[in-house]
This record gives C-alpha cells, structure tokens and sequence, in this order.
C-alpha cells in the first residue's frame, strides 16, 4: 500500500481513535527518551505485510479451517435433534439449547479473547483455544446426558470462538485495506459456510453411524488443524513482533529499545482496558446498529436451520440425508457471492478512493452492502409463503441460495468497514459485533418453533423478513453520513 494512502487512512479513522494516553505510550526521541525505536525496515520479511504470498495463503489456510470448523460444529449436529433427544431421554426443544449455549459464547468468547490477542499475539491464543476446543469434544461424544452435552457444548463455544475473534484482526495484520475484502471474503466462507455444511455431513453421520459420531469426527478433524496451527502458523500482530525483536536486541547489547506504541502500563491495567474495548466500540452508533443488522441475519439463518427438518420432513416428506442436502442451497450462494461479487468490494472501494483523490475511507466498503438489503427481505418473503402453500421443494431452496448471496453481501462488507474504520483494533472492533449477533443468534431459535407453530411458516419466518426490511436503509444511510457520525462520536480506545 501507498504511504500515501495509508496516511490517509489513518487521518479518516482518527475521529475513531483519538484520545490516546500519552503517558502510557511512549515514542522514542519523544520527551527526552533516549532509547532507540525498533520499527520494521523497507522490504522487512518479518512485516506480515511484506510475506511472501504463499506464506500468507499458509497462515490463511489454517485460520479459515479453525473459522470453518466451529462454526460448522454448531449446527452439525441439527439433523439428529430428535435422535439425541431419544437418547438422552428429553425433548427435541431441550436439545436445541445445546445450538443456544455454543452460538452465544461464539459471541461472548471474543470479548476476551480479541483483547488478550492484542495484548498476548496471535498465535498462542489460537494453539491454546484450539487445542482446548478440540479435547473438548471428547466429553461431548461421551455425555451421559443432555445436562453434560449442554455444558461441554457451551465451553466449547467460547473456545471455538478465537478464530471469529481474531481471525479479522489477522488479515488486517497481513492485509493492505487495496486487496484485504478479496481475501477476508474467503475467510468470511468459515462462519457462513460452516453451520451450512454441518447439518449436510451431520445428516450422514447421524444416519449411518449414530449422532455420538459427530462429535468424534470433530475431534478428528479438530486434532488435524490443531496440529497444522502448531507446525505453520506464524506470528502477524506486529507489536507482539516488534517486543519479541526488541527483547532479542537488548539481550545481545547493552541499548535499551522501544516501539512506536508500546504500553508500559501495569498488566492488570492494560487488561482490564482491553476487556472493556469491544464494548465501547459497539457503543459507537455505526458499529450498533450493523452489528444489529448482522444480529437479525444470524437469528434467521439459525432459525431456518434448525427448522429446515421439521419444514422438509413435515411438509415435503425429505429424510433426514435429503434435508442435509438442502443445506447446499444457501452454501452455493455463499460460494457465488465469494467469486463473483465479493472482489468487487476492493474494486468499489479503491476507485471511490482515486476519484476522491486517493483519500480511501470506510464508508467506501458499504456500496454493495445494499444488494444483500434487496436481497434479504425479498428472499425471505419468497421462502416463507412458498412453505406455507407448499409451492415445489426447489422454488424454496432457490429462495436460500440467493438469502445466502446476501447474507454475504451483509456481513463482508460490514466487517470490512469495522477493520477499515479499527485497524490496529480490529480484533476488538469484530468482536463487538459477533457479540450481539451470536446472543441475539443463539437466543431467537429458542423461540423459533412456537412462532411458527401460532403463525404459521407464512406469517412466521416473514417476521425476520419485516426486521430486514426495516433495518435495510442502514448502508445508503452511513455511506452518506458516516464520516460525521464517526467524527461525533469517537471512542477513545488505548
């Protein structure tokens, strides 16, 4: 990237980021320090920024295949809700609770686990949680009952999380804003695609081998990744380079050093500012209300999942394999939005930024936003009333494959502006988002069931669709007056 338009980045997230402490971050030849600034050179291989392609694409592979499996995990096992209710003596709705406590840690885990990666790095809180969450689905294969299988679920969820907490903040690390929605939107595939797959491979399993299998398989496939995240990943948070530098020159010399930035406040003080970070940037009425948007569209696509057996066994006649291919229908609009459309968030973004004079700000990723507002509540519309009438089973699972182009559209793009508007934050900046939208995400299917019971699918699933439609006006809105909203309200983060 440009220094220029680096600068400029930096001047348009200002209003976002001012306020620092002074006194706690010290730059060298600033107030009569005389310590010498370690900082990375031109071409510095060491720079995340500056790797070689393929070592980026090798950190990337691991982090999506984390991103892909937690995820995956929480709705993997959809297809055998009524067999693990018949084997742990309960009830289908009980079961759905295990759905409930995963998907709202998968929210609740990043506000700590984003802070502790800015402050510890990245790769020792991805190996730890990992690790953790893998062994984890041991006791979940061998639960004795629905009460043990709720709480192993639920910790496992807040394990599973790291890879949405910092997975964004890596690319950000990696990535300079010209080309990182290209990338993230192949990231992006492991949150999305992963509860979309899960019921797919789940329905097999839990038809041929028992629903106990499914946690075995994940500890497999668990086991794998954690061990390719122990022989490839690499450090990309570059004040957690920068110290390990540092602690390297002044144990072979006798300088003292400092980087731009460091923190010599107490460890408990920088911590429980840190904890405290994502909460304050989803105060900031921007983050608010698109982490709301992305709250309504998580709270239906965990609905529509979870009821996807009752709709297709009970109104079409599907068995259970059948309705886990049904699951492809949004997975292949995810798939198409990432080839086709998702490039062009870049492609949008750098050439508001040229003809503005290279000045590149983040209300320039919010463009295509608006074809998932179209999409959204149109499909959502078209899904319901074709169940309710009992129209073909394909002209509904057409309706989800073009939900999932713009649940895509919604979401990349969204975190995009989060990661433009956040850099050096952009862990915490995610995580203030898949907070809201994981809680209201896991809380909703609850109720799901008995809404569609009392109103019917018709009335029912078009309640999310009369959400979205409200909420859809939010990008046109924010790409207009954004900048002054940001300016406004700015948070005061370190």
């Amino acid at each position: 990237m440009a220094s220029d338009d680096r600068e400029d980045s930096n001047n348009e997230r200002q209003p976002l980021l001012r306020g620092e402490d002074q006194s706690s971050h010290v730059d060298a030849g600033e107030g009569g320090d005389s310590r010498e600034l370690v900082q990375f050179e031109e071409n510095d291989q060491e720079n995340p920024k500056e790797w070689r392609y393929r070592d980026k694409l090798t950190n990337m592979g691991v982090i999506a295949c984390m991103a892909i499996l937690a995820p995956l995990a929480s709705s993997m096992f959809t297809p055998g809700i009524d067999q693990i209710a018949e084997g742990l003596d309960t009830t289908s709705g009980t079961v759905i609770g295990c759905t409930t406590g995963f998907v709202i840690m998968l929210g609740i885990g990043p506000l700590i686990l984003a802070p502790l990666s800015e402050t510890f790095g990245r790769r020792p809180l991805y190996l730890v949680c990992f690790g953790m969450f893998t062994l984890l689905q041991i006791p979940a294969a061998l639960t004795p009952n629905i009460e043990t299988l709720i709480a192993v679920r639920t910790l496992s969820g807040f394990f599973g999380s790291v890879s949405i907490a910092n997975g964004g903040g890596t690319i950000s690390d990696m990535c300079g804003p010209e080309e990182r929605a290209s990338i993230f939107g192949w990231y992006l595939l492991g949150p999305l695609l992963g509860p979309t797959i899960g019921p797919l491979i789940g329905g097999v399993i839990v038809q041929r081998l028992g629903w106990r299998w499914i946690f075995w398989f994940l500890l497999i496939v668990c086991a794998v990744n954690t061990l390719a995240g122990y022989i490839f990943l690499r450090e990309t948070y570059a004040p957690k380079i920068l110290a390990t530098r540092k602690k390297q020159l002044e144990k072979e010399g006798d300088k003292q050093y400092t980087y731009k930035g460091e923190d010599f406040r107490p460890l408990w003080r920088k911590m429980g500012h840190s904890f405290t970070r994502p909460l304050r940037i989803l105060m900031q009425p921007i983050v608010f209300t698109m982490s709301t948007y992305q709250a309504i569209i998580f709270s239906t696509t965990y609905s529509l999942y979870t009821n996807f057996q009752p709709i297709y066994e009970g109104e079409y006649g599907f068995n259970t394999e059948q309705v886990g291919l049904l699951y492809l229908g949004p997975g292949l609009g995810f798939l198409t939005s990432v080839w086709f459309l998702v490039p062009k968030i870049d492609t949008v973004r750098n050439y508001l930024a040229n003809k503005h004079g290279g000045k590149g700000k983040p209300e320039y990723r919010l463009p295509l936003a608006n074809i998932g507002s179209l999409l959204i509540p149109v499909t959502l519309f078209w899904f319901a009333w074709t169940v309710q009438y009992h129209v073909h089973w394909t002209v509904t699972i057409l309706s989800t494959y073009l939900y999932g182009i713009g649940q895509v559209m919604i979401l990349n793009t969204t975190t995009n502006y989060y990661i433009d508007s956040f850099e050096r934050y952009s862990a915490s900046a995610i995580a203030a988002g898949a907070l809201f939208r994981s809680v209201i995400g896991g809380i909703v299917p609850l109720f799901a069931p008995t809404m569609f019971e009392q109103l019917g699918y018709g009335w029912g699933i078009s309640v999310f669709g009369f959400l979205a439609t409200a909420i859809a006006p939010a990008p046109v809105i924010f790409y207009f007056f954004g900048g002054k909203l940001r300016e406004k309200y700015w948070i005061e983060l370190d």
